[in-house]
């Protein structure tokens, strides 16, 4: 998805072969599973910490735990002790809202000097409930005492800071560092610093309250004396960079800053349409994904844009929040509006080889850590993904469809230009009608379609292709980035180019099915290599193909017929690459593994031709998953095995959690089960052959959107059909069903 391809290891892939340090460079080695740890996850703007499930962040070989900003890590240990020992953990919960983490902790026995428990177990309680706002963490730390007698405990709070660059962290090795600055030890506050080799100052601020009896560069220590039944409470503040300001009580604080932070998440969920279904399960899974959504939107000056996930991705990416927009136009255009903006905002407007950078290509990812800015990793600013231009373009079509903001479409025409001049220019690097990639310099990503893997792409006998590639689901965008341009030319009174535009993609269709069908495999190739060679394996990039559109008709039931047979379809999903494939492997990244994103523009692309049982089964497949997934959240991606009657999903190690367009990936699958569709011109809201799945008796959406109106709509099964029942709407709206 990225510009990293994790492997459990950096050894034993590609056929046994040790990886290059070219390979390896970004990789992300498996050392811990994170989904062995799963962690606890908090973020707001660019910012985002990672704790296990006491609360503590514990430092190590390979741990990604700490707390975070613009790619530095500020806090590498925290660690809470009651007298000397770590205490039992009791529960540890994440609000529904993302807004608070909760963690319950019990004293263990405590020993006197002659080995006899003094005290037993669980009569000493701890809560910690902690939350991130404005560059600082937020804790409150409850202590009760449920004995019968006075008891006097000291609870210590060990902490460290590494300011590692988010790299770093992720494998690679560093030569030279900066500085790390002598710490300032005050009465109730600790200062640490450092100054990189980029000359940046770069600290995290220790506040406490009341003051620790004991406090230096490492550890606060209180002594808490609690009467029986009664109890004591201790806070916190950590906050990086220049949020150091402290001023007021901290208990007064924790309580402001608190409420902001569960306001401004209510707003977010609140800015669009809401779902409430029969079945509770999947209540769970819908407002985990908008509360996910909602908590991974940073607020821009163009709006709320979507960072692709927590640990690794917690950024700008262009790909990512792209398709993620794209998954959720539907309920809340605001995302939309705020990716189309800043993206338009970063669009390349010069050559630069170190970032692969051309004229009116659209970013794929923004870095501000320590090696980005010495130029040590080259995603500073960095352009390498060869579909996010294209899929800006259709995101601009999308939303105007959406919402028929023609004056705000109108102001990015210049970007949505270039964008177009791009694709015909230096998208096709050969002037043959496909788009292609290739990298400008060998510190650029070897692969730059979403599976960005070294071995993800690569002939039937399981040789790497040789670029420049052109890729199957590339096409499709193009396809419709030249439907969307048409759209937008029209609705803008240029009709001439609207219709150039349109014949191109009738031209595309057709060039696309000679060359990259193979009737052989039942479906689409994977991409034509440098040489025209068709990459002849059977792939989950041929549903994107579907997804746009780009499919001529008669080729669909194939397609489909492929995509869900056994070797492709395993039950959760549709794999990556069908088990049939020469370098299938259910725990690869990209050569067998499942991705909900992939599996939802799938499912999209299903329906667009018809086939919603089909969109269904994969609905239900990825409904499954996600009820075994910790907080009901679906992963970045997980493995590739068979579904096993009473068995979860197998988990893949490193996968990201949240992801944004895996949170979005069950909404992207309503919209497909329910054909829905907009026409704004006409103030309509369309239902094309809606269908639920199995666990959905009935389908509750209310206050969905359109222009300045708003509709409630029941949806519910009787036999084989779903009934639209309008609930409320305003009277301008019209609500069709078409069987």
């Amino acid at each position: 998805m990225s510009q990293t391809q994790p492997q459990p290891g950096v050894s034993g892939i590609a056929g046994g072969q040790a990886l290059s340090q070219a390979q390896t460079q970004f990789f992300i080695p498996a050392t811990a599973s994170l989904h062995e740890r799963r962690p606890r996850t908090l973020k707001h703007g660019d910012s985002f910490a990672v704790f296990d499930h006491s609360g503590d962040a514990i430092s190590g070989l390979g741990s990604p735990e700490g707390f975070y900003h613009r790619d530095t890590r500020h806090l590498s240990h925290l660690f809470l002790t009651v007298n000397g020992m770590r205490p039992i953990l009791l529960s540890s919960a994440l609000r529904d809202d993302n807004a608070m983490l909760t963690c319950d902790l019990a004293n263990p026995d405590f020993l006197g000097e002659d080995g006899r428990v003094e005290v037993e177990h669980d009569l000493i309680h701890l809560r910690r409930s902690r939350f991130l706002w404005d560059g600082a963490i937020y804790e409150r730390i409850i202590v009760r005492n449920f004995d019968i007698v006075e008891r006097r405990v000291s609870v210590g709070l060990s902490f460290a800071s590494d300011f590692a660059d988010l790299f770093e962290i992720r494998g690679m090795t560093r030569l030279r560092r900066g500085t790390m600055h002598e710490p300032q030890v005050g009465d109730a506050d600790v200062l640490l610093g450092y100054r990189g080799r980029d000359d940046l100052e770069r600290s995290t601020h220790l506040h406490f309250d009341p003051a620790p009896a004991q406090l230096t560069a490492e550890q606060a220590l209180f002594e808490v004396t609690v009467a029986p039944g009664s109890r004591s409470t201790l806070f916190a503040r950590i906050s990086c960079e220049h949020k150091n300001e402290v001023d007021q009580p901290l208990p007064k604080l924790f309580l402001k800053s608190l409420r902001e932070a569960m306001r401004a998440l209510q707003h977010a969920r609140r800015r669009g349409a809401s779902m409430q279904s029969s079945n509770d399960l999947f209540n769970a899974v819908s407002r985990r994904s908008v509360s996910d959504i909602s908590m991974l939107s940073t607020d821009t000056e163009f709006g709320p844009y979507p960072y692709a996930g927590i640990p690794w991705f917690s950024t700008v990416f262009g790909r990512d929040a792209l398709i993620t927009a794209l998954q959720t136009i539907w309920m809340d255009p605001a995302i939309s509006r705020g990716v189309l903006g800043y993206l338009a905002a970063h669009q390349a407007t010069d050559f630069d080889p170190a970032a692969d950078a051309e004229p009116g290509k659209i970013l794929h990812e923004v870095r501000h850590g320590e090696m980005a800015e010495l130029g040590e990793v080259p995603f500073r600013h960095y352009y390498g993904s060869i579909d996010s231009t294209p899929l800006f373009v259709m995101l601009a079509g999308a939303y105007l469809e959406r919402t028929g903001d023609l004056e705000y479409l109108a102001g990015l025409l210049p970007n949505i230009e270039a964008g177009l001049r791009w694709i015909d220019t230096h998208g096709d690097r050969d002037g043959d009608g496909f788009v292609e990639y290739g990298r400008l310099t060998d510190q650029g990503l070897q692969n730059q379609g979403w599976k960005d893997s070294h071995d993800s792409i690569f002939h039937a006998d399981g040789s790497i292709a040789r670029g420049p590639i052109a890729l199957a689901e590339v096409q499709a965008y193009v396809y419709g980035a030249w439907q969307a341009a048409s759209l937008i030319y029209r609705a803008m009174g240029d009709l001439d180019r609207s219709e150039t535009y349109l014949a191109r993609a009738v031209d595309l269709q057709q060039r696309f099915d000679a060359s990259f069908f193979d009737a052989e495999l039942g479906t689409y190739v994977l991409a034509l290599d440098g040489q025209k060679q068709p990459c002849r394996v059977r792939s989950s990039n041929a549903g994107h193909v579907l997804y746009t559109g780009l499919a001529r008709p008669e080729r669909a039931p194939m397609v489909v017929a492929t995509l869900m047979a056994p070797a492709s379809f395993s039950g959760w999903g549709v794999r990556t690459i069908a088990s049939t494939e020469k370098r299938y492997n259910p725990m690869s990244y990209h050569n067998g593994s499942i991705w909900p994103h992939d599996n939802a523009l799938i499912a999209a692309g299903f329906s667009r031709y018809g086939f919603q049982r089909q969109a269904a089964q994969i609905f239900e497949g990825l409904f499954a998953a996600a009820t075994y997934v910790d907080l009901m959240r679906l992963p970045e991606l997980f493995c590739g095995f068979p579904r096993r009657r009473s068995q979860g999903p197998t988990f893949y190690p490193v996968a990201c959690s949240p992801q944004a367009w895996s949170a979005a990936a069950p909404l992207s699958l309503i919209q497909a089960s329910l054909g829905l569709s907009f026409d704004v011109s006409s103030s309509g809201i369309i239902f094309r052959q809606p269908t639920l799945p199995t666990f959905l008796d009935r389908l509750f959406i209310k206050a969905l959107p359109l222009g300045l109106a708003e509709a409630d709509i029941m949806l519910e099964r009787l036999g084989d059909t779903v009934v639209v029942k309008p609930q409320h709407r305003d009277s301008q709206v019209r609500i069709v069903s078409i069987a």
